[in-house]
């Protein structure tokens, strides 16, 4: 650590790092220290050299007299002075919050001396006071309210009074409570009280105060925007707006609060990392990083990689198809290699790339092998449709005990595996995902016929209710489709204890229910993130019954075959 002179103030420099390497200028926002960009700082480390600092007022650097001393302009001639300080005359530079603030004015101001620039939790002052003017109402009061504490600091004397009693401990259980976040040595820093106390004046001289008006606040360095979903702080439909103001932008999401640093550092290490090396060395860019270029008119599904399993036919096939109509790369996988083949072979035909795998989705060690070829070959799914699914017909006690086995290992198994390890690869990555698990009618609809087969699809919905509290938190959603009767090879396939195999056949058919349909529905539950999805008229009603009459739906249950066949082929 060493001090430099910054006009008024003495400025805390710290570095680390390989000065040979690129730099990476880190600045921290209010009322943090540098020390808020440890973590995210040691994993960076050793591709960059690392250099961070105490603004004015905070940490071990001095204060300014007055509030006079605050205003952004002042923050930027400090920025700049660590740039001649440190002697390099381009760096990457990575903002948070009032860090984020003065990065865009200082991007805008000396454009040539950024290589890049990655915000995270805060727009430029003038992009914020512009979509205050010119936003719609709506927009405008909801940023308001998250913005309250502007308003309060402009009181005399009450926010100095705050952070000297209840403010450290209320900052504190905040970030435990809504991010999840342990204070740790160094953050809060043992300055808080002041640093709290002499922040205020950075609201003071900046916000609501009269301000050269700046006509084209554009910003011609190539932009990294890092939107933390669940800041309190700053609204997407604010950060949305910022694109109108960067010719080079890209835009990406972490599930994660406004200190997106310490709650998720491996993630925002990561995504500053990358960025900086793309635009550094030309490097090809990862599919999440192609994704966020924000260049024209893109649909929710460009250029993101979705897995389908049972993918060579029936909803799976189609589903794989929808997904890469709109953009998507797709995955084909089935066990039965061919037909993957024939999948993946129509799309690429039709629309773009596809891929064809073989596995076996009952076996934990072919799911595993799988799951970790997708990864290396073609990097960490955005989307996984856990669709494979055999069906054994007949009384119970005609059931053998390997027809059990084999409709647990496909129906339930085979979604746990997929839940399990590509769940867990989307929330290592830390920018969230989505899961689809295809149930049936048959989950919530009891039946003399389908006793293995009701048995596994309950169990799939039941997990994917399960799931989806758990990783609601994490950013991946999950969804579970219930389809009614649809036309596909399901019937043909299936193992018969009893029954006719022609009546059913005949019956999915005569439904005419095609399976381009469901697919449909489950591209709309990713895209809306639905929780439970009944697919046709039967699929709702059935749902609509479960949960008003279960005792109908049990005396349903005793229902013949034939009677159900001539249901099912009833429009």
């Amino acid at each position: 650590m060493r001090f430099i002179e910054a006009g008024d103030v003495r400025l805390a420099l710290y570095e680390e790092g390989d000065p040979a390497k690129p730099t990476m200028l880190l600045v921290h926002g209010y009322p943090d220290t540098h020390r808020v960009w440890d973590e995210v700082a040691g994993l960076l480390a050793a591709d960059f050299h690392i250099v961070r600092y105490d603004v004015r007022g905070a940490g071990r650097s001095s204060a300014p007299r007055d509030t006079r001393g605050y205003t952004l302009d002042r923050l930027v001639d400090d920025l700049a002075g660590v740039l001649d300080a440190i002697g390099k005359d381009t760096v990457h530079l990575a903002g948070h919050d009032w860090g984020s603030i003065q990065g865009w004015e200082a991007a805008r101001r000396f454009p040539r001396r950024f290589a890049s620039f990655t915000s995270l939790g805060g727009p430029g002052l003038h992009q914020w006071a512009d979509f205050m003017r010119n936003a719609g109402r709506r927009e405008v009061a909801g940023q308001a309210l998250r913005s309250w504490y502007m308003a309060a600091f402009q009181a005399p004397g009450v926010p100095e009074l705050a952070w000297r009693t209840v403010m450290p401990r209320a900052l504190a259980r905040v970030m435990r409570l809504s991010e999840g976040i342990a204070p740790r040595d160094g953050h809060p820093a043992d300055t808080l009280v002041r640093d709290g106390t002499n922040g205020v004046n950075l609201y003071r001289a900046n916000m609501f105060t009269a301000r050269d008006v700046v006509p084209e606040p554009y910003v011609e360095v190539p932009l990294q925007l890092i939107e933390a979903e669940k800041d309190v702080f700053v609204s997407a439909r604010l950060l949305a707006s910022l694109h109108r103001w960067v010719p080079r932008m890209w835009h990406r999401t972490i599930p994660a609060g406004h200190w997106a640093q310490r709650g998720s550092p491996g993630t925002v290490a990561r995504m500053i990392g990358e960025f900086a090396r793309h635009i550094e060395y030309g490097t090809e860019p990862s599919r999440e990083l192609r994704r966020a270029r924000v260049a024209g008119v893109r649909g929710p599904y460009d250029d993101r990689l979705v897995v389908v399993t049972g993918a060579g036919s029936g909803i799976g096939r189609a589903t794989a198809r929808a997904f890469a109509a709109h953009g998507a790369e797709v995955v084909c996988a089935d066990l039965d290699l061919d037909a993957a083949r024939r999948t993946a072979a129509e799309i690429e035909r039709l629309y773009r790339t596809a891929h064809a795998h073989q596995v076996d989705v009952s076996r934990a060690e072919d799911m595993e092998r799988f799951a970790q070829a997708v990864r290396d070959g073609h990097g960490v799914p955005d989307i996984v449709v856990n669709n494979a699914g055999i069906a054994v017909t007949g009384p119970f006690l005609d059931h053998e005990l390997g027809d059990w086995e084999r409709t647990i290992g496909v129906n339930l198994w085979g979604v746990v595996h997929g839940c399990r390890l590509f769940g867990r690869q989307m929330v290592e990555r830390g920018e969230g995902g989505h899961i689809v698990n295809v149930a049936s009618l048959a989950a919530f609809m009891p039946s003399r016929l389908l006793p293995a087969y009701s048995t596994s699809k309950a169990a799939v919905k039941m997990l994917s209710d399960c799931l989806r509290a758990e990783l609601a938190g994490k950013g991946v959603g999950v969804s579970v489709i219930c389809p009614g009767f649809v036309s596909t090879a399901i019937a043909s396939n299936a193992t018969y204890r009893g029954g006719d195999r022609s009546l059913s056949e005949s019956a999915l058919q005569r439904r005419a229910y095609p399976p381009e349909r469901v697919a449909a529905h489950i591209l709309r539950a990713v895209h809306r993130d639905t929780a439970v999805v009944p697919v046709n008229a039967e699929g709702k009603i059935g749902y609509a019954l479960s949960r008003l009459s279960p005792g109908l739906m049990r005396g349903l249950a005793r229902i013949a075959a034939s009677d159900i066949g001539r249901l099912a082929g009833k429009d």
